[in-house]
């Protein structure tokens, strides 16, 4: 079989020429004599076409890839990313261009469900503020009742959109004896019956929870779902968490509802602007925990990743069909299908 090519972007290593990340365990591809893999270089935040010609596979970490990306040799049929974002990739553009956009939900749908549990405990138990006292000394001790944290049981916890990790987050929240309602145009009573969960409007989420956390993937229809108006609608001693996308959130309008204590606080992994400005105010707020959109950043998140990614790899080459393909109508066009034939009966001769 000749040799199949597989891309990694250069932001997977160092500058030292060091992984970035050890625990996404390259020895699969070292190991199969017929891959040949390579990094390749990040321009400006960008994917050159000119870098990934002669490349079957891409690996795509956090630079963009979209129309100017793709090399006119026509052999790249798959760009997998690094988790389960894909707002830096031009969907359109790989449909167009017969190349399958993977994700790979099954890398994080446990570790991001645990990043919002880790939210809501530390919200309800006011880690924050306590800490804070506890660093004081016995002045600061003298006030810990002054931080009196919530208990579970009974409360509500809402979610806008209910998907892998929304599914995850309700299986994980049961135990605490949290109520679950949910928003999502796409999921049906039974898989909600299943979960044991009640789908309600998207005002109803914000009106009853008193944790109301972003799992929706952002989208022109779901960019500023979360404004002012929707913020009003919470409860005073209701919570926000955000570990989606920060353009969901309209941030000046949280900003604002953090400030005039609108809402209690919040739990806020992603931002608008990534990183944030060292004086944005949503810094200083004390209300508010803060992470750099790395809070299920675990080695176990990665390793499962980085897994993921390569058994969709290994499944193009092998002329099948990867689990986590985005643009589904991607596998119906002949370019795509031409593609796997050739794959196919390449495997067979090997």
């Amino acid at each position: 079989m000749e040799t199949f090519n597989v891309a990694l972007s250069a932001d997977f290593r160092k500058p030292d020429g060091t992984p970035a990340f050890p625990m996404f365990d390259l020895s699969p591809l070292d190991d199969d004599p017929r891959v040949n893999w390579s990094f390749v270089p990040i321009t400006d935040g960008w994917i050159a076409a000119d870098d990934i010609r002669g490349f079957d596979a891409l690996i795509l970490l956090a630079s963009r890839f979209d129309r100017q990306s793709i090399p006119d040799d026509g052999r790249l049929a798959v760009v997998a990313r690094f988790g389960v974002g894909y707002d830096a990739v031009d969907v359109d553009a790989c449909t167009d261009n017969d190349i399958a956009l993977v994700i790979t939900p099954s890398g994080v749908r446990r570790p991001v469900a645990v990043a919002i549990m880790t939210f809501v405990l530390a919200l309800a138990g006011k880690m924050m503020a306590k800490d804070r006292i506890t660093r004081e000394g016995p002045d600061g001790w003298a006030r810990r009742g002054q931080y009196m944290g919530q208990g579970l049981v009974g409360l509500t916890l809402g979610s806008i959109g209910v998907g892998n990790i929304g599914a995850e987050l309700f299986a994980l929240a049961a135990p605490f004896g949290l109520l679950g309602i949910a928003h999502d145009p796409y999921v049906d009573g039974t898989t909600a019956n299943a979960l044991g969960i009640e789908m309600v409007s998207l005002e109803d989420v914000f009106r009853r929870a008193d944790f109301v956390c972003v799992n929706c993937p952002l989208t022109d229809e779901t960019e500023g779902l979360v404004n002012a108006e929707r913020l009003a609608l919470m409860k005073p001693t209701a919570y926000l968490i955000n570990t989606a996308r920060g353009p969901i959130v309209d941030q000046d309008a949280l900003t604002a509802a953090l400030t005039d204590r609108v809402i209690a606080g919040a739990g806020i992994d992603v931002f608008e602007t990534e990183p944030p400005a060292a004086d944005d105010p949503l810094l200083a707020l004390d209300n508010v925990i803060l992470a750099p959109h790395a809070l299920c950043w675990t080695d176990q998140c990665f390793a499962d990743i980085g897994a993921a990614d390569i058994r969709a790899v290994f499944d193009v080459m092998a002329g099948r069909v990867p689990d986590g393909v985005v643009n589904r109508d991607v596998l119906d066009r002949p370019g795509w299908q031409a593609r796997l034939d050739r794959y196919r009966s390449l495997a067979g001769d090997s």
